[in-house]
């Protein structure tokens, strides 16, 4: 009796997933939703431990996510692409809030094998990759941002926020990544520069050993 049931109850759960995914009554964009997350999580743990060039470890591309979808950030920009991992977790977010993603990086292999990331993985709809020098670009990107997330060369962290800053909206937060590295000189410069701000108020996120800073924009100067 109790094979049966387990061989029923089998049977009966397959019956109802599968109803899920026909039903009329389910959205047209509830269903594309189920089909990309399925698409990202596969994506995501068929790559997992191949990351290299400066990717950003599981953990942090979840803080970054949940930072998007608790706030409904919708514009956001990534600084310093690598191979696409980072932007892979803020476009899954995005892509649930209505949103899009710029992500700038300088480095032409890199920027290709992120773009093929992209397109593995269901994103790249919801991200506008730039092939470009960010200590140029940043200064020319139109805003208004909500979301801001920096990693690329430390000794410039300071002068992307000054540039990004006045651009993002009042309630967005412009975060960074390595900010536990306190002998290097940029780290430090960029966070004794975002702790003095009185208009935003910043925090470091230890949930990884790397530190990510969350500088929330709590009113315009």
């Amino acid at each position: 009796m109790r094979g049966r049931f387990n061989i029923g109850y089998f049977f009966i759960s397959c019956i109802f997933f599968s109803s899920l995914l026909t039903n009329p009554a389910l959205g047209k964009e509830e269903k594309i939703n189920m089909n990309l997350d399925t698409r990202v999580r596969r994506f995501l743990e068929s790559h997992r431990g191949q990351w290299v060039d400066w990717n950003i470890p599981e953990v942090d591309g979840k803080v970054l996510y949940d930072l998007i979808i608790q706030n409904n950030y919708k514009k956001a920009v990534d600084i310093g692409t690598s191979t696409g991992l980072s932007a892979i977790w803020m476009a899954w977010a995005l892509s649930k809030t209505g949103g899009k993603l710029i992500t700038i990086e300088i480095h032409e292999g890199r920027y290709k094998e992120a773009l093929e990331n992209f397109k593995e993985a269901g994103l790249s709809e919801y991200i506008d990759a730039r092939l470009a020098d960010a200590h140029e670009l940043v200064k020319k990107l139109e805003g208004p941002f909500d979301f801001v997330f920096c990693d690329a060369d430390k000794g410039w962290y300071k002068n992307y926020f000054v540039a990004l800053a006045p651009k993002l909206v009042v309630g967005g937060r412009f975060t960074a990544h390595n900010v536990s590295w306190r002998s290097d000189r940029g780290i430090k410069r960029f966070l004794d520069y975002v702790l003095s701000l009185p208009n935003f108020e910043t925090t470091i996120d230890k949930s990884s050993q790397q530190g990510i800073s969350i500088s929330f924009k709590k009113s315009s100067p």
